[in-house]
């Protein structure tokens, strides 16, 4: 792979990873739907190469048409099997023998991911050895992402540590008194010597459960850090998610 940009030779090598696959129950080819001339894979991306901590960018797919949008706008990509369960086991394959020091882990169904927030994960690593996960949150108000089961939710601890991810309303707020409520944002950054134990962990009940693959990190008694952002971002699940986006970004 070819380094993208000039990094500090002190500083660890940080390589960013976006896991595609080309089947979605919700949405099939999502990684490929055209979003003002480019597929939503690019967007992605170019967004990532715009982050100030990352040396490297690199796409892992499982389908040939994928790795040749990638090939045909000059991005990286490897091929990975078509037997992961998770976005967490592809990267495991893609880095597996890259040498680096930090993995991170943005999804190829977030168009608008801010590559200040990219940075915003990554940052707590250089200085805090004990971190060996860190994703990101954005307070919401607005009662119907609250009440979206596609909006995962996140309660969390004094010391910023998660304490659950939920597809659910949480906190529950019995007495209708105020509380805050956040929203997760589809990025992780893992420590690669962590990720690589990470993937070789079976499934655990309340990731099953939920549908949610960090919960495993947490039922396995790892702690996961968790910055909050003033940006937003906005996945793409569904084709009204697909048509929200495409209307963001040609300022419709």
């Amino acid at each position: 792979m070819k380094r993208q940009k000039a990094i500090n030779k002190n500083s660890p090598v940080v390589i960013r990873v976006i896991p595609a696959r080309y089947g979605s129950t919700r949405l099939p080819a999502k990684a490929l739907a055209m979003i003002h001339g480019k597929p939503m894979i690019q967007h992605v991306y170019e967004r990532c190469l715009k982050a100030k901590l990352l040396s490297e960018v690199l796409v892992a797919t499982d389908d040939k048409r994928i790795f040749d949008a990638v090939i045909d706008f000059g991005g990286n990509v490897v091929m990975t099997a078509k037997t992961h369960k998770s976005g967490t086991d592809r990267i495991g394959e893609a880095v597996k023998n890259i040498k680096c020091d930090i993995v991170v882990n943005i999804q190829g169904d977030e168009p608008m991911i801010a590559p200040g927030n990219v940075d915003k994960a990554i940052a707590p690593f250089f200085n805090d050895k004990s971190i060996n996960v860190s994703t990101l949150c954005f307070k919401i108000s607005d009662k119907k992402e609250i009440n979206n089961p596609n909006v995962v939710k996140i309660v969390m601890d004094s010391n910023s540590n998660a304490l659950y991810f939920s597809r659910s309303v949480i906190p529950f707020n019995r007495d209708n008194t105020k509380a805050e409520y956040c929203k997760h944002i589809g990025l992780y950054v893992y420590r690669k010597n962590y990720l690589m134990k990470l993937i070789k962990m079976k499934p655990s009940s309340l990731e099953l459960t939920e549908k949610l693959e960090q919960l495993r990190i947490l039922e396995s008694g790892e702690k996961i850090r968790i910055i909050k952002t003033n940006t937003d971002s906005h996945s793409v699940d569904t084709p009204a998610d697909l048509r929200k986006i495409r209307n963001i970004i040609t300022g419709k």
